[in-house]
């Protein structure tokens, strides 16, 4: 019997995305832009960490904000109301994650001259958000309380690749079998350099924290 044709191939799937990503990043070190990927699952409370922490920065330094849903533009309204920052909502058409070309078009569309942070709230999801470098300066992500702290064992990249990682709603610590110690062994299991930041957005409790840290970060890759 012929032997069928083995083609091997070489090139990664991501090869192109990642190479976009890298010219997307040297373009924004340029313009003095940094961009904030956050990620997080659905309902973790990544909107209201942000309302918290855009009113913290806004006087500070010039921030806008994109909101990425497969539909609707629910955030986008809620942020721009709530900060009276630029706020647009991007639509993915159905894919859950954002790519650096799909990141490019939203910040085509952002008042980007002036602006020093622009935020990236990326499509609820723990797993192909991770997969996709968006041309970001730095990732975040945001774990609930209610979510358990067994999810860096179990979503093993999205925790890899996050240069901080916020624990909210850890107001309701007392209502849920959570253990906070366990919960950041495990993130740095993953990662040993992540930074871990314990928050209740409804409360602020924490986020000064995480907005001091952001800043800081800002004013690094301005420089």
């Amino acid at each position: 019997m012929e032997k069928v044709k083995v083609i091997e191939i070489k090139r990664s799937v991501f090869a192109d995305n990642d190479k976009d990503a890298d010219n997307l990043r040297a373009e924004l070190k340029e313009k003095g832009v940094f961009l904030l990927n956050l990620m997080s699952s659905p309902g973790s409370g990544k909107t209201t960490t942000l309302i918290q922490t855009i009113n913290r920065l806004k006087d500070k330094i010039r921030v806008a904000v994109m909101e990425a849903d497969i539909d609707s533009d629910v955030d986008a309204i809620k942020i721009k109301e709530a900060t009276g920052i630029e706020s647009i909502q991007l639509h993915t058409g159905g894919m859950c994650h954002l790519d650096a070309a799909m990141t490019r078009q939203g910040l085509d569309n952002l008042s980007l001259a002036g602006t020093d942070l622009a935020i990236l709230e990326n499509v609820g999801n723990l797993v192909c958000p991770a997969e996709f470098d968006t041309g970001s300066c730095r990732n975040a992500m945001i774990l609930s309380v209610p979510e358990g702290h067994d999810k860096p064992l179990k979503y093993p990249l999205m925790f890899s690749i996050c240069d901080v990682v916020v624990i909210n709603k850890i107001d309701v610590m007392p209502y849920f079998d959570f253990d906070m110690e366990k919960c950041k062994e495990y993130i740095h299991m993953r990662n040993p350099k992540a930074k871990v930041i314990p928050i209740c957005a409804k409360t602020g409790e924490g986020v000064d924290e995480f907005a001091a840290w952001l800043l800081a970060e800002v004013e690094k890759w301005k420089k």
